[in-house]
């Protein structure tokens, strides 16, 4: 039997439907995943995505782009192939890419993540035969944290600040973490949240589709020279060192990532404060993941591939790495 997808130059290709997953270079029909940057290319004649994730789509893809949008669950037929999209949980609109054909299901997770997330909708479980995960983190030292436990740090973090009269400037990916951050500290408190510009183009598609965040306001906004003691500002991790830190003289400054569960992290980017938030499954989730599909067949791609197909080859799956284009938790700027 012929696997329903393989590797091309131009990325994942489903021969019996003809199209592409999240493909890196233009083709003429592209199944995407999600809105980061290293997932949606701009360049090919066709997209389908998910129907709450074309907003943001539509941003990084430009307005000449050809998007179509479809309900999660919803059965689509490409040529010999009946496809589906179904929540990843990873951001606002990220889904998994369900394929059927001649008798088979392969299920391509994108990035995703099983804990609850309030800025999007929550992972779905999708049995399969082959399933094909990213394995961003795949680590046993990665472990998250309860939601609760990080944002009671962070928020301890901005009060402290404030009490001693400094700003607490906060870096995450504008485009997801950013989001969720402030929909978890406004099921907190109503306090407003000072947010840059590259995250404030972005909340418009959360809150159309929506998803209720905290008030926020744009740094723009405020009068130049006027203080930001005591304040909460949230901006993208290109902000860091930057002219645009001027206005903020003694900020305290954190950042919010998977990668902080390594101290040294912190330590070598400059961060006072480190709070393991990430919009990617952890060690055990993935396992417990790749365990609950079924799937015979295990593919792993981004980060870790090599470890993890050697770890499930360990206990007894049949499991390779699949190398693809990977940048990791890049820069989301709109």
């Amino acid at each position: 039997m012929t696997d329903l997808v393989t590797l091309t130059p131009e990325g994942l290709y489903c021969p019996l439907g003809g199209f592409h997953i999240d493909p890196w270079r233009p083709v003429e029909r592209a199944l995407i995943t999600h809105a980061h940057g290293d997932h949606a290319r701009r360049g090919s004649r066709r997209y389908h995505a998910p129907r709450s994730g074309v907003g943001l789509l539509r941003r990084r893809l430009g307005p000449e782009a050809i998007i179509e949008g479809h309900d999660f669950g919803e059965p689509l037929s490409f040529g010999d192939a009946t496809v589906s999209f179904h929540p990843a949980g990873h951001v606002l609109g990220s889904a998994q890419i369900r394929i059927e054909a001649e008798g088979e299901v392969w299920v391509i997770s994108g990035d995703y993540k099983r804990d609850h997330d309030p800025s999007c909708e929550r992972h779905e479980l999708v049995p399969c035969d082959v399933f094909i995960t990213e394995a961003t983190f795949a680590l046993p030292i990665y472990r998250w944290d309860p939601v609760d436990q990080v944002m009671d740090a962070l928020l301890g973090w901005w009060h402290a600040n404030a009490a001693a009269g400094r700003g607490s400037v906060l870096f995450c990916y504008a485009l997801g973490k950013a989001q969720r951050v402030l929909a978890e500290i406004g099921r907190r408190t109503d306090r407003p949240v000072f947010v840059h510009g590259a995250i404030d183009a972005l909340l418009d598609a959360y809150r159309g589709e929506g998803i209720a965040l905290a008030p926020t306001v744009p740094v723009g906004a405020r009068v130049k020279g006027e203080s930001f003691a005591g304040e909460l500002i949230i901006a993208p991790p290109s902000a860091f060192g930057s002219p645009w830190m001027r206005r903020f003289a003694d900020a305290s400054t954190g950042f919010a990532s998977g990668w902080m569960r390594v101290r040294g992290n912190r330590r070598r980017r400059g961060f006072e404060r480190g709070f393991v938030l990430s919009d990617h499954v952890d060690w055990p989730g993935l396992l417990r993941t790749v365990e609950e599909t079924g799937a015979r067949r295990v593919l792993a791609t981004h980060g870790y591939s090599d470890t993890l197909a050697r770890y499930l080859c360990e206990v007894g799956l049949a499991a390779e790495p699949l190398e693809t284009l990977f940048e990791g938790e890049v820069e989301e700027a709109a």
